[in-house]
């Protein structure tokens, strides 16, 4: 999303509350206030909650993430879609920097562990090795953050942004300690009414769930439709339905507007292998997509392997 795309949605919908999950000084925090930087962030415990503070009308629009370079995707957020009435209307990529904070006059000689989020905790292994220090799983980064300040302990770090060291009055200890530099988290925007971007009006993403009929080789007759119609497809991922083995529903991302000719025969076809299609968003990819070269891709896919260090 770019600060032209963010003042459409801001003249178009007039923001004054953007909801996200967390703790203040989260990651989803530092995207809400990078995307609509007038709007008050307001933090919930759940996605869950997130979804219901939307839904309900306590905030105008919700920044959710949906996946992260290196940890995947965010699997809650795809059971919470499909059944829940919000559209997909934006999407920003936010670089992730981890930052070890301790509380003011601490230092990397004083600290002992570090608390923080497993999937951060996970993301910054060469750091807390190099320094010996004992991993703590917290609730999440902010929180940890938080945590930390308020049981005064100088032998204890996070993990945790430069905006919950700001938030929290901690001290940052050492910057940027995450091992990939790619590292890179990819939010939607939520909003209770549909958006739709214009077709022919610059690059465009549509984003769907659907369940094929029981039929043999239904999915793969399904996916026949984008390719010969020529429509590239980034995402495609299945999860189980109703705790069962054998009802799967899938989730799709394809480069292209409904009303795109190619994009409708696709679609077409697709629906009449389906027992349900759901369109969740039709809104302007974002820039970060054209910047991302495929080395780049293939180094951020690629199996993790073992730290040496």
């Amino acid at each position: 999303m770019t600060a032209e795309t963010a003042a459409r949605l801001a003249k178009t919908i007039h923001p004054t509350k953007v909801v996200f999950q967390g703790e203040p000084g989260a990651n989803s925090h530092i995207a809400c206030s990078e995307v609509f930087p007038q709007a008050e962030a307001v933090a919930t415990a759940t996605f869950e909650d997130c979804f219901a503070a939307m839904e309900g009308g306590e905030a105008d629009l919700g920044i959710i993430p949906i996946e992260n370079s290196v940890a995947g995707r965010v699997a809650d957020i795809h059971h919470l879609l499909p059944t829940s009435s919000l559209s997909i209307i934006g999407e920003y990529f936010l670089p992730i920097h981890h930052q070890l904070l301790g509380l003011t006059g601490s230092s990397i000689q004083s600290i002992g562990s570090v608390q923080s989020h497993i999937m951060a905790l996970g993301q910054c292994r060469k750091m807390i090795r190099r320094l010996g220090l004992k991993p703590v799983i917290g609730a999440d980064t902010a929180g940890s953050a938080r945590q930390i300040a308020e049981r005064g302990d100088p032998s204890i770090a996070a993990i945790a942004s430069g905006l919950a060291a700001e938030i929290y009055g901690l001290q940052i200890l050492e910057t940027n300690v995450e091992d990939e530099d790619h590292n890179t988290t990819r939010f939607i925007i939520l909003a209770r009414e549909a958006l739709k971007a214009e077709a022919g009006n610059g690059p465009v993403m549509t984003s769907f769930v659907f369940r094929v009929r029981n039929v043999p080789a239904a999915l793969y007759k399904a996916m026949g439709g984008f390719a010969t119609n020529g429509v590239n497809m980034t995402k495609l991922e299945s999860y189980q339905l109703e705790g069962t083995f054998f009802a799967s529903q899938f989730y799709a991302e394809i480069e292209g507007h409904p009303d795109d000719p190619s994009v409708t025969l696709a679609l077409e076809e697709l629906g009449f292998f389906c027992a349900e299609l759901k369109i969740l968003g039709v809104y302007p990819a974002s820039p970060f997509r054209a910047n991302i070269t495929e080395p780049e891709i293939n180094r951020a896919l690629r199996p993790a392997q073992p730290d040496k260090s």
